[in-house]
């Protein structure tokens, strides 16, 4: 059996008349939220917030996009950092 699950995305919200924020976990194709849940005013505004995810394995940049075998990974003593002098 095969079995398939949607993520629904985490959408913050403010009112604008009380300064209440809150999450809502809601499917892309749910209408906004408008009723305060703190205030009951219609007066809830959706914030733009910082997308949680992160790109991992294989697939993404380091197998296309660059140009040779080289790779930026943690930890490489050949990474792009300079290294620490006496004097820092």
């Amino acid at each position: 059996m095969i079995r398939f699950e949607v993520a629904m995305p985490i959408y913050e919200y403010e009112c604008k008349a009380c300064g209440h924020r809150l999450e809502a976990l809601q499917r892309m194709s749910d209408a906004p939220l408008k009723d305060c849940p703190s205030c009951d005013k219609p007066e809830l505004g959706k914030l733009v917030s910082a997308a949680g995810f992160r790109l991992k394995g294989g697939g993404w940049y380091e197998t296309d996009f660059k140009s040779s075998n080289r790779k930026n990974l943690a930890g490489d003593s050949k990474g792009s950092a300079p290294a620490k002098t006496g004097t820092d």
